[in-house]
């Protein structure tokens, strides 16, 4: 039997719609009708790739949420924590604004879904993970690791707060500011970089 040529591009342009179609409507307001339509594929198509709209759910997850599986290397800058984690947090906001998936699928969907919430999950510990590997690249041996791991928990909750969660809508317009402004999130860096000096400083002198 020979492969249809078109079979690739034809999957792609559903997890394509799926994901814009999920991202604006949810899950539950979108139909499989309406993705096969945007896809511009047969109703009976979008079954073979996927018998279950959850299945497409789960693609776009498994296949598509793989910004947490960054090289920590280049991130990180010897000697300052600060720009450290400025670059992790930059890197991961720039692929989040041009993902759906983690822009808006993946926190509307973990309320409801079991299984989004355990991928947000696994996401959440593959980045600290990563903030912990860019850490440890930029500060002097014998850094305390309880320091390493609790500046690594408190960045990796920060960038990834959901948006919406993230500025206040009363007080002033500093408490307005929202948290992933670059001043916000340096003002937080620069807290958590204290932290890690001050804790290097006190690993030296023992």
């Amino acid at each position: 039997m020979t492969e249809n040529p078109d079979a690739g591009d034809a999957r792609t342009r559903i997890l394509d719609a799926a994901e814009a179609l999920f991202a604006r409507h949810g899950f539950d307001g979108t139909s499989t009708a309406r993705i096969a339509h945007a896809a511009a594929v047969p109703k009976g198509l979008l079954f073979y790739y996927f018998p279950a709209k959850p299945d497409i759910l789960a693609a776009l997850i498994d296949e598509r949420l793989r910004t947490a599986a960054l090289d920590a290397g280049p991130l990180a800058v010897r000697g300052d924590p600060v720009q450290t984690l400025m670059n992790v947090g930059e890197r991961v906001l720039r692929d989040r604004e041009a993902s759906d998936v983690l822009r808006e699928i993946l926190w509307h969907e973990s309320h409801v879904r079991p299984e989004v919430a355990r991928a947000l999950s696994r996401y959440r510990r593959a980045l600290h993970d990563t903030v912990e590997r860019a850490l440890t690249a930029c500060l002097p041996t014998g850094t305390d690791r309880g320091a390493v791991r609790a500046a690594a928990d408190a960045w990796s909750a920060t960038i990834t707060a959901r948006p919406f969660e993230a500025a206040a809508e009363e007080g002033t317009e500093e408490q307005r500011r929202p948290l992933h402004e670059p001043a916000s999130l340096r003002a937080i860096a620069r807290v958590l970089g204290a932290g890690l000096q001050a804790a290097t400083l006190k690993g030296a002198a023992l």
